[in-house]
């Protein structure tokens, strides 16, 4: 499907994931949002009441691709493998051409207010981020799965910065073994 044909809200949200995530979410501004989406503001406003309401989406949007790849790559797996393979879903981003980081974590450096509804889908995907792993840890047999879990979640926002300012490759490499190291066979 190109962008021309594309509904108008979805050209909105495509075209401000990339934006947001290239540039940062304040630095974009709606006149530009709907000039690149080649809509009217009166087409984004029905869309996206408010540019928050356009960021949540976005962030949405973002938490459900990560959870289905998240979900893809730990099908089947035995609890240690879905536990690696959850973390390698995370090393593998840090490598990609373009990464400039966690979504999540840059939306949250722009959004410090906690009861907004931009952190509230931000403390959404990491809650259910740190159930898949407590889980994995529990299924492991874990003495504390919570622990583990917390430890590893920091793991991953570790690695997500550090993808961007280190070796993407030793970063992934480091998530592996971390798994290996803290959960031995």
């Amino acid at each position: 499907m190109t962008s021309a044909s594309m509904h108008p809200k979805d050209r909105l949200l495509a075209t401000a994931s990339r934006l947001f995530y290239a540039e940062g979410i304040h630095a974009v501004g709606v006149e530009r949002l709907v000039s690149e989406a080649s809509v009217t503001r009166a087409t984004f406003y029905r869309h996206y009441p408010t540019k928050d309401d356009l960021v949540a989406a976005y962030l949405t949007e973002t938490s459900h691709l990560i959870r289905t790849a998240v979900d893809a790559a730990r099908a089947g797996k035995p609890p240690r493998e879905a536990l690696a393979a959850a973390l390698s879903v995370v090393g593998d981003a840090t490598c990609g051409e373009d990464f400039r980081g966690c979504q999540f974590l840059n939306a949250a450096a722009e959004y410090p207010d906690p009861d907004s509804r931009v952190r509230q889908v931000i403390d959404d995907h990491r809650q259910w981020f740190f159930e898949v792993l407590r889980g994995e840890a529990a299924a492991l047999g874990h003495p504390e799965p919570s622990h583990a879990a917390r430890v590893l979640v920091l793991l991953r926002d570790g690695a997500l910065h550090g993808g961007e300012l280190d070796d993407a490759e030793t970063v992934r490499a480091t998530l592996r073994r971390a798994v290996e190291e803290f959960f031995p066979a």
